[in-house]
Order: structure tokens, then C-alpha cells, then sequence
């Protein structure tokens, strides 16, 4: 697992190293204590969620509310997505700005996302899985959005005719958005 640190503070790509051979490939797709060496803090994983999408389907941009905030270690075991975050802590440098990856079973990457963060991808590839580790509970009364085409986040989702939830049509835009963290 090689870390590498992203231009907004806490936000950590981890590549893989996978060990191919005819047989198929072997890696290491998650080490706690290195994990946390990096990271410089203790993380305890108390739920993992699992998430297929078809192709052009845009799912985002969620959070939860402190005191039920989640970290999460997103990963995707197959097909392919752009992950977005958005930096929503108020007393950080970053505020607002965001962030996107190509996450894919071909490259093996994660993206680590600690609290303070609003999270969305897009599906590239039909069927693809999203997985990812929290490090808290989901509790539906603290869940939140903001919306995934606010023109203030600028965010290109790569797709000319998303997909999307109702909900997610209607949660808040950025320009309107009074953040809990």
C-alpha cells in the first residue's frame, strides 16, 4: 500500500500493488496498522457498505452530521467510477473546494475520506461496485446532501445525461449550504 497525501489536508489516495500472475492477482487491499501509521490517528471501522450502479448514474453528494459524522475508505472492486468529495469544514483552508479520482478495479486505488466531507461518484462503467469502510453508524436523521450540480462546486461529472435519485435532485445547493462541521 503506497499513501500519498492529496492538496487537501487529511484526504489520502493508497494505491495497491498488485502481484499478477496466470493465475489472476493477489494484493493487500486494507492494513489497519499501516493505515493508521499514515493517517497519525487511531481508526476503528464499524460498518462496511456495498453499492452497484449502472452506467451514467451519479449518487452524491451525502454526509452525516456530527455527532454521527463517518469517515470512509471508498474503493471500487469492479468497474469504474470518479469519486468526488467536497471539503466542508468550515475552519479549513479547502473549504468548498473539491476533489475527484478515477477509482477502478483495473488501478487499485482508495481514497480515504475523513469526517467534514460531503461524498459523491459517477459511474463510467455498467455494474459498478462502490465499496467502502465507515467509521461510524448510519443514522438516517443526520444524514444530509448537498447538490450534485451546484454551479458554485463546478464539479464536471462526465456524463451528458446523469442519472440521479430524486432526493439527490433536491438537496441543497452549495450557494445556500450552512455546514455542521
Amino acid at each position: 500500500m503506497i499513501f500519498s497525501k492529496t492538496d487537501i489536508e487529511g484526504l489520502i489516495v493508497i494505491d495497491t500493488k498488485k502481484n499478477s500472475d496466470e493465475r489472476g492477482y493477489f494484493f493487500e487491499s486494507f492494513q489497519l496498522q499501516k493505515f493508521c501509521d499514515f493517517v497519525g490517528q487511531e481508526i476503528n471501522f464499524v460498518q462496511e457498505n456495498e453499492s452497484m450502479s449502472s452506467i451514467d448514474v451519479v449518487r452524491g453528494l451525502h454526509f452525516q452530521a456530527p455527532p454521527f459524522a463517518q469517515g470512509k475508505l471508498v474503493r471500487v472492486p469492479f468497474g469504474k467510477v470518479i469519486d468526488v468529495v467536497v471539503d466542508i469544514r468550515t475552519n479549513s483552508l479547502t473549504y468548498g473546494k473539491t476533489f475527484s479520482i478515477e477509482l477502478s478495479q483495473e488501478n487499485g486505488k482508495q481514497l480515504w475520506i475523513p469526517e467534514g466531507f460531503a461524498h459523491g461518484f459517477v459511474c463510467l462503467e455498467e455494474n459498478s461496485l462502490l465499496s467502502y469502510k465507515c467509521t461510524n453508524y448510519y443514522n438516517q436523521p443526520s444524514e444530509d446532501a448537498i447538490l450534485w450540480k451546484s454551479k458554485e462546486l463546478n464539479i464536471n461529472w462526465s456524463v451528458n445525461k446523469p442519472i440521479v435519485s430524486e432526493k439527490d435532485q433536491n438537496a441543497k445547493d452549495f450557494s445556500t449550504f450552512v455546514s455542521p462541521f
